[in-house]
């Protein structure tokens, strides 16, 4: 079995934190095993602390990134959702605890061999689709336990590394995605390269970059005033501030002064 290239070294897809129960829901994240860490972003739960006084809106914004999910509650049910360039809300009930998984870009594809394109701006059934994965999930339920899942499937797992897409998905990473296709495609035509993303990731290197730029925002952390008045959305790769708000709000659902308040 060859080695995935560390990703993580220059990418940490994040969302919307709640960082504490005040309102009466949390979100946390675990780290996989050290073997699964090249493959695997994090474990995560999303859950109610006590019953809430209305259905609760969850928004998941745009990472790059495929998620498996469990409905602890109900165990049976879990889902694949694939690479989507725009936030998406979810109506929640009162109560909740849902689990998941988020695989690194490429990640999926590599250990299960569905192509990522087929899940893009989809969400599908897990049993549909790799229904002994379902299974297995949906007897271990927590996240501590799941790395008792994806360890077998690492092992037994026969992917083959292609060093063109790799190092394409380097040079977003390392410029942060402010590179052009034509940039990106050495010893490789652009619409080669665009047909190992659509398999990989599940849309184009540039969609990709445009993701890589919004994450790269959220992982500063600025304020709104420091927006204002260093323009880091030009350091991004924005080429002007109604750019980066109409491509911000896209990928969030709300505008940087409200999302980053």
């Amino acid at each position: 079995m060859q080695t995935l290239p560390d990703i993580r070294r220059l990418f940490h897809p994040r969302q919307p934190s709640l960082r504490h129960a005040d309102n009466g829901v949390m979100y946390t994240e675990l780290l996989p095993h050290p073997a699964l860490s090249t493959f695997i972003y994090c474990y995560w739960e999303l859950y109610t602390t006590r019953p809430l006084s209305g259905p609760f809106s969850y928004r998941v914004v745009a990472d790059g990134c495929m998620d498996i999910f469990v409905n602890a509650f109900n165990p049976e049910e879990s889902w694949l959702a694939g690479f989507s360039a725009s936030y998406s809300e979810f109506a929640l009930e009162k109560e909740f605890h849902y689990t998941g998984v988020r695989f690194l870009p490429s990640a999926f594809p590599l250990l299960f061999g569905i192509p990522a394109s087929d899940m893009t701006d989809r969400v599908e059934p897990l049993d549909m689709l790799l229904p002994d994965i379902a299974k297995e999930l949906s007897r271990l339920v927590s996240p501590e336990k799941f790395d008792d899942c994806f360890l077998p499937v690492l092992a037994g797992s026969q992917f083959r590394v292609d060093t063109r897409f790799f190092d394409a998905m380097d040079r977003i990473l390392q410029s942060k995605g402010t590179l052009q296709a034509e940039q990106l495609a050495e010893g490789i035509s652009v619409r080669q390269l665009r047909r190992l993303f659509d398999q990989y990731v599940g849309e184009s290197p540039k969609t990709f970059s445009k993701v890589v730029r919004f994450q790269q925002i959220l992982q500063a952390k600025p304020s709104v005033e420091s927006l204002r008045r260093n323009k880091i959305f030009y350091d991004a790769g924005y080429y002007d501030q109604a750019h980066f708000i109409r491509e911000f709000r896209a990928m969030y659902g709300l505008p940087p002064n409200t999302a980053l308040k």
